[in-house]
């Protein structure tokens, strides 16, 4: 028995887990296995690192961050948070571009299924891998590098394509960021200047529960040095300041969040949502997000603000962010500037699972690609379409792994299934 997921919904069915303590152990274990996958920090919501097989669990590889300040990238090993990758570079003076809302999540996982933070310049997190290291089929070791054929198919992977070891990460300078939240923003005014809203700052989220006259909560984070009116202590669009740090979710305590208060201090500190020291809450939420090309994104809103006597009862809380284009085959962002859609919900399965063919359904004409480690009901058939370069990434899947060994339900139901 494997265990669950971190919010608990996902019970892993593979028969085995191993925790090999080299990188030549990982090989020799994928070498000689039927079925494997590698099994991170558990914070999807589906079964995407599941296997018939078994399931590797890298924790007792060496974890490692090696700066290379000539190039300006770091490498580290596929294992390691986010909150630590980034505390190690502040202390070093670099930063990466950008968090996802949890530093709790491990590099390889969040770069494999394109989790994002928040910015209109900012692309997800995978777009600052300049290269990797997996263990193929075969149990041998696969280099790619930015710029090398297939690359921007071997990134946002989804585990299909071998067991990441180390990634190297784009970095810059290090820099501050002050965290300002206004509430009460009026929906007709997201509506009328959705461009202005989120050009405000460096990284802009917006929390709803879709419901009412108002957005509830507009988090600003602004770089230092940025005039942009996020930095501000002022009202923004009728919106007021907060007066003391607040949580995304009405009533909860804002202690556990990152600084806020237009207080500036280290990217670290302030990008994400959470604190690292705070182990966010586990059994009491689930998640679903769909990303959606920029130029639908009023009207899509607008169909939200419609679904909310659907949608609201189940929520815990719901945010919009914006994400820059890439190039990279499986992200959701492929070739478009999106907004992402996220839902976050009450830790009630049957319900959600019954909404959600709902709410693709009403979410269709806007090509809302959904977030690959989160809750969604879409099949490879309706999935398939949205992605111009699907077919070539099947067909290096093919190649590298020809007897399947990195597949799994997941992969079958969303990808290469019928």
């Amino acid at each position: 028995m494997t265990g669950r997921n971190w919010a608990g919904n996902y019970a892993y069915h593979a028969p085995l887990i191993a925790r090999p303590a080299s990188r030549q152990e990982l090989q020799e274990l994928v070498a000689g296995a039927d079925r494997v996958k590698a099994l991170g920090s558990r914070h999807s919501f589906n079964d995407i690192a599941d296997t018939e097989g078994t399931l590797a669990v890298l924790d007792l590889l060496d974890e490692s961050i090696s700066v290379d300040a000539l190039n300006m990238t770091v490498t580290v090993s596929a294992g390691t948070r986010y909150g630590t990758l980034a505390a190690e570079l502040n202390r070093q003076g670099f930063a990466l571009h950008n968090l996802a809302s949890l530093p709790h999540i491990s590099v390889a996982g969040a770069v494999a299924t394109a989790t994002h933070g928040s910015g209109d310049a900012n692309g997800n997190l995978a777009t600052a891998v300049a290269g990797l290291e997996m263990v193929t089929a075969d149990g041998g070791m696969l280099s790619a590098r930015r710029g090398d054929a297939y690359f921007e198919g071997m990134v946002v992977a989804l585990g299909a394509l071998g067991i990441v070891t180390s990634l190297t990460l784009d970095i810059e300078p290090a820099f501050q960021v002050s965290q300002r939240v206004y509430e009460g923003l009026a929906w007709d005014e997201v509506l009328e200047n959705f461009d202005e809203v989120t050009s405000s700052a460096y990284s802009v989220s917006l929390f709803t529960d879709w419901s009412g006259a108002a957005v509830q909560q507009a988090w600003f984070k602004s770089r230092a040095g940025d005039q942009r009116h996020g930095g501000g202590s002022s009202g923004f669009l009728g919106a007021v300041p907060a007066t003391e740090a607040r949580h995304p979710l009405p009533g909860v305590s804002g202690r556990n969040c990152t600084h806020q208060l237009g207080v500036p201090g280290p990217w670290s500190d302030r990008l994400a949502h959470f604190r690292m020291e705070f182990t966010p809450s586990k059994g009491d939420e689930l998640q679903s997000e769909y990303l959606i090309p920029r130029e639908h994104a009023t009207d899509a809103l607008r169909t939200m603000r419609s679904l909310s006597d659907m949608v609201t009862p189940l929520l815990l809380i719901g945010e919009i962010r914006t994400i820059a284009a890439d190039q990279l085959w499986l992200s959701p962002n492929y070739d478009r500037d999106g907004i992402g859609l996220h839902f976050t919900w009450r830790q009630d399965q049957p319900a959600v699972q019954a909404v959600l063919p709902l709410l693709e359904a009403e979410l269709a004409p806007f090509i809302a690609r959904p977030h690959w480690g989160k809750l969604f009901d879409a099949r490879a058939a309706a999935i398939r379409p949205m992605y111009p370069r699907l077919g070539d990434f099947m067909a290096l899947a093919e190649s590298l792994d020809p007897f399947g060994k990195f597949r799994n339900r997941f992969l079958e139901r969303t990808v290469f299934g019928a």
